[in-house]
């Protein structure tokens, strides 16, 4: 029989264990495998001799020998066989904005705290039939998730122009999750948040201050022209207790008065995300019901930190779709060009 791709066989497997959270090790050691392999020829055909090669374990080796001799790695077939039930099952209204999602303004790369090069978190959207995405690496204030500074994210945005000419006609665009700070400034230099194409904003420090405060702290991020989208919006967790798989420890969502923050969103053209990471799901229905009866635009954004992260936007659709989020208010299923015009008419105010 003639040899499947072994390198195609470990990043399809990675990809699979990223879309049901598998563990960042498990997931690793096949794309570290692949980039071992990626160089090399003449591989060896047996496991033992494949297993001796740097980055290459007892379990990739094996998958490439299978791969090799022609048949279907028994690794890949089970991830396969599992994958129909990773995501949810959608219909009416949700597998009608499902079809007509356009693009992702919510993803990272290994930049900040993503796992994944740009390129191959841009070819990766393409793939999977965007038509644009937006890259959301995080601001300097988020030192855990290694955010850019003002000239990292200079010297990002300067790749991002190179792959914008590699991909075409999909469309990279350039963005930012930019911290709200506790007054509801935003983390980043505003000169250079005017020049990216989408501003996330998002928070994530002091999410348990009161409700006053944070509720100040949300309208003025809001009514701030350089916003373009408020991220995950109550920062809730729902952790393994939520029936998440892989999920850690829950968080309880901010407090704050959800009717003026929508108003507000509404009256300055500001989306509300709908995240779809499945361990946040942000916002929680009942306050995704009040945003669409305040008018609100929405994203629905994968927050993806990995590549095969970038499928989750059914769960997204699947709770606009319970919610009654119309789709011509979801800036997600509009033309990059849309997109633009929408962001850069904001900013001229």
């Amino acid at each position: 029989m003639e040899p499947m791709d072994p390198i195609a066989a470990l990043e399809r497997i990675a990809f699979l264990l990223e879309r049901e959270q598998a563990s960042t090790y498990r997931v690793q050691a096949f794309r570290n495998a692949a980039d071992a392999l990626r160089p090399r020829t003449g591989l060896p055909r047996t496991e033992a001799g494949l297993a001796a090669l740097p980055g290459v374990g007892p379990v990739t080796a094996k998958v490439v020998a299978q791969a090799l001799a022609g048949e279907i790695p028994e690794y890949l077939a089970e991830a396969e066989l599992r994958a129909p039930g990773v995501l949810p099952e959608l219909s009416g209204a949700a597998a009608e904005l499902r079809a007509a999602l356009r693009g992702d303004c919510h993803l990272h790369s290994n930049w900040s705290d993503g796992g994944s090069p740009i390129a191959v978190m841009a070819r990766t959207a393409r793939e999977l039939g965007h038509e644009w995405a937006v890259l959301t690496d995080h601001s300097p204030r988020l030192t855990v998730a290694h955010g850019l500074s003002a000239a990292r994210l200079r010297e990002q945005l300067a790749q991002v122009a190179e792959l914008k000419v590699e991909l075409a006609p999909f469309r990279l665009l350039a963005g930012i999750e930019c911290d709200i700070l506790e007054d509801g400034s935003l983390d980043q230099e505003p000169e250079l948040l005017a020049e990216l194409d989408v501003v996330v904003a998002s928070v994530h420090s002091k999410l348990r201050m009161a409700a006053g405060p944070m509720t100040r702290r949300l309208l003025a991020a809001v009514a701030n022209p350089l916003v373009d989208v408020l991220g995950h919006c109550t920062g809730r967790l729902l952790g393994a207790e939520g029936g998440v798989r892989g999920g850690g420890k829950p968080r309880p969502e901010s407090s704050f008065d959800a009717a003026a923050v929508f108003a507000a969103c509404a009256e300055h053209g500001t989306a509300v995300e709908i995240n779809s990471r499945p361990e946040r799901l942000d916002p929680p229905l009942r306050l995704l019901g009040e945003a669409v009866r305040a008018g609100c635009l929405f994203a629905v954004d994968t927050d993806a930190h990995a590549p095969g992260q970038l499928a989750w936007q059914d769960y997204g659709c699947l709770r606009a779709a319970e919610a009654g989020v119309p789709a011509e208010r979801v800036v997600t299923t509009w033309t990059a060009d849309a997109l633009l015009e929408w962001t850069r008419t904001s900013r001229r105010g």
